[in-house]
């Protein structure tokens, strides 16, 4: 086994987004473009000399591939120990728990979250730091540096790695580890809620259907809802992991996960429902009749948590990207704990995470976690749901229900415009930009705008700064809403327009969304001339 030196050079288009770097599969398996970037990540992180990393992924088209070269690109640059999942296979979240159990020099995840896969599909690769979480800016702005002045990769000349059994075997001076991908994740779970609780519930009645959508959390949900809480065989659907995710697309939401979504709503629907992403950090909840907003779900779990062992002493804080609604706002304030508003982009809670300023987070875009990790963590919210449910006794209606009497309600909803020309999407936020100081003042049908930002945050815990990172507009009544530019994304821009109003009156709790949402949708519209400058009359996708 020798190493050897491949001469190099920079290649456009390798700049880290908010979860790293994501590009059609295709592009990926060019020449040199893999190894260009995570020669890049080594250097970017000083080097891995003596350091052991966590390699997995969500088993997406080129996931084995790419990791046989990361390995080899890892021992070549003088890594100790690598610890892969078998199969290649690592949800986020139990990367992230690896990470911070080992007290490893970080971890290669490759995944594209909730983008589709195969050959034609999008394929991701994202390095975590040491704390278990996504790499902040600093960080990703070295690797982008590096990318950009690459001269040469080193990588082992060798045969692959088996990573079909659990063994570990040298690959040159390092060792590779290859481990069961749910165990330690399903321990740490296991810690955090009563299980024999939620087993008890089930045992009682309580149906369940978790949908894993061909995608990684499939074997996760599988050990820990059937096997150790006792669901019934099947209760977990479309549990094997595929390269192309069933020819799917593995978001979870009504959408993407419609069928699911049609058996929640049906009349013999089970008790509850839930979906996760392609690599396990997402989640989408229902209960029978009733979807959960993500925004809706933070704010429920927040006000509920002390109901599970792990959180029985309370929140120390909770945070929120800026774009979720403000619900989880008014949970924090009744309960007198702090609430953050960061940038979108899961690296941002890190810092409160571990500074013990922030005990759950959570992202409109189907994300939530806590300090347990420091990623989003789907089948983790799942199970803070059950045992919520089993410690109440109450179904996902009745407890949705009594948390607007109690809080109020904030209607919420996000409209994607997907694959938009980023030409003419960049032309509508810089003309959205220029018109804020003008803004306030102006109505919209029955609206008045009150302010109107590009929202800029400052961390409180190590002063680094984001601009530019959403535009907000509010309304006297409370209402507002936000426009971004998705970074998920792999073709065009994603235009989110996200709205917002918030609702007292009792009478008027029990709306459909859309409906009560009217008018902020039509002032959307006029403030931002969407369809002026896309085209676009309707958005492509709504949740």
């Amino acid at each position: 086994m020798d190493v050897i030196t491949v001469e190099t050079s920079p290649i456009e288009g390798q700049k880290p987004g908010t979860s790293g770097l994501r590009k059609k599969t295709r592009v990926f398996m060019q020449a040199h473009f893999l190894e260009n970037y995570v020669q890049s990540i080594i250097d970017g992180i000083g080097g891995a000399e003596g350091k052991t990393f966590v390699v997995g992924g969500d088993g997406r088209y080129f996931n084995e591939r790419a990791i046989q070269v990361i390995l080899r690109m890892a021992a070549a640059n003088g890594a100790a120990r690598c610890i892969v999942g078998r199969n290649g296979l690592l949800s986020t979240p139990a990367a992230s728990h690896l990470i911070r159990k080992r007290e490893t020099g970080g971890g290669f995840i490759l995944s594209a979250s909730h983008n589709p896969g195969g050959e034609e599909g999008d394929f991701g690769l994202k390095f975590n730091t040491p704390n278990g979480g996504p790499a902040p800016e600093g960080v990703t702005e070295k690797i982008y540096d590096a990318t950009r002045k690459i001269e040469a990769y080193k990588i082992l000349e060798s045969q692959d790695v088996d990573l079909s059994s659990l063994a570990e075997v040298q690959l040159g001076d390092m060792a590779v580890e290859v481990i069961d991908p749910v165990e330690d994740y399903a321990a740490l779970m296991e810690t955090l809620f009563d299980f024999d609780a939620i087993r008890s519930m089930i045992k009682g009645g309580f149906t369940l259907r978790f949908d894993a959508m061909h995608a990684v959390t499939g074997p996760y949900a599988t050990e820990i809802l059937e096997k150790r809480l006792g669901a019934p065989a099947g209760s977990v659907i479309n549990a094997v992991p595929s390269k192309d995710f069933g020819g799917g697309h593995p978001d979870p939401n009504p959408i993407w996960a419609k069928p699911l979504v049609d058996e929640l709503m049906a009349e013999d629907a089970p008790d509850f429902g839930a979906a996760s992403d392609g690599d396990g950090d997402r989640n989408m909840i229902l209960g029978r009749g009733i979807y959960v907003t993500p925004s809706d779900s933070l704010a429920l779990l927040a006000a509920q948590a002390h109901l599970a062992p792990g959180y029985a002493q309370g929140l120390k804080g909770v945070a929120r990207s800026m774009p979720t609604s403000r619900a989880v706002d008014r949970v924090a304030e009744a309960k007198g704990i702090e609430c953050f508003a960061t940038p979108t982009g899961w690296k941002f809670f890190g810092t409160l995470l571990d500074a013990g300023r922030a005990t759950l987070c959570g992202e409109e875009s189907a994300g939530t976690g806590s300090d347990h990790v420091r990623e989003k963590d789907g089948l983790w919210a799942v199970l803070l749901w059950l045992n919520i449910l089993a410690a109440s006794g109450k179904s996902v209606q009745a407890l949705m229900e009594a948390h607007w009497r109690e809080y109020g309600r904030n209607y919420y909803s996000r409209h994607d415009y997907e694959d938009v020309e980023a030409e003419k999407a960049g032309a509508l936020m810089d003309a959205l930009r220029g018109a804020l100081p003008d803004l306030p003042g102006k109505t919209f049908g029955a609206l008045t705008v009150s302010e109107a930002d590009d929202f800029a945050y400052e961390d409180p815990i190590d002063g680094s700064k984001a601009s530019a990172q959403g535009i907000r507009v509010m309304f006297e009544d409370g209402s507002r809403v936000v426009y971004r530019l998705s970074g998920t994304g792999t073709v065009g821009a994603t235009l989110r327009v996200y709205l917002e109003r918030y609702e007292t009156q009792e009478d008027a709790l029990m709306l459909d969304p859309q409906e009560a949402l009217t008018p902020i949708i039509s002032a959307a519209d006029g403030i931002a001339g969407i369809r002026a400058h896309t085209g676009r009359g309707e958005p492509d996708v709504i949740t």
